[in-house]
């Protein structure tokens, strides 16, 4: 299999959504060909750990009348994508430092999907705040990972400084915005991408294989 890494923030709805497209693809063509790998990138990294209110947020970022426009234009996106999203049940920013972790350790469980279509789906559909230590525990025992294992280890800080250098390594490759996905190492798919690019994609890897048997 081809390794794709996906690097992406769980409070960014242009990532549930290319993932989305990614999975529509994949699903019509009959094919997976990917190892999947969910990587660290924070869109807020000096969020405060507490989070913010999320009208506050907003307008801080976009302005009052400009929020309200790019968030409609994402939840028709969402929508045709076939994605139940509800921003106005969302009332806080969190900070996603512990979300990443988890995604993180779900690695060793082969359960970083499970992990982040639930945070996804909490998140933009029922407006969770995902930076609680109790929601990202049930997210962990929901994918069958260990829920006191987990408990414990969010209440440290394990791996903080990882998912931190993980960031930090991608801005400096030059990351400035997500999704972003690197296939095998090698080539670079820049945001949610319709479906039909990656129908294209899944058909040169095809293509690809045949040629080298």
């Amino acid at each position: 299999m081809i390794q794709l890494d996906i690097i992406s923030d769980p409070v960014c709805p242009w990532c549930y959504i290319g993932k989305a497209r990614l999975e529509r693809a994949m699903e019509t063509a009959g094919d997976n060909p990917f190892d999947i790998h969910w990587r660290a990138f924070q869109l807020n990294p000096d969020m405060p750990p507490e989070g913010m209110d999320r009208r506050a947020y907003l307008e801080g970022k976009f302005g009052k009348h400009r929020a309200v426009s790019f968030y409609a234009q994402i939840a028709e996106a969402a929508k045709a994508t076939g994605l139940d999203v509800d921003f106005g049940k969302i009332s806080r920013t969190p900070n996603t430092i512990d979300a990443h972790r988890l995604i993180r350790w779900a690695r060793v469980d082969q359960a970083q999907n499970a992990v982040v279509n639930d945070l996804f789906r909490r998140y933009f559909a029922q407006g969770a705040d995902i930076s609680d230590h109790n929601v990202l525990v049930d997210v962990a025992e929901k994918a069958g990972m260990d829920a006191d294992a987990t408990a414990r280890l969010l209440a440290g800080d394990a791996d903080i400084e990882e998912v931190r250098a993980e960031d930090a390594g991608f801005r400096k490759m030059g990351v400035n915005g997500v999704p972003c996905f690197v296939i095998g190492g090698k080539y670079v798919v820049n945001g949610a991408q319709e479906s039909d690019l990656w129908t294209q994609v899944l058909s040169d890897i095809r293509a690809q294989n045949m040629a080298a048997k």
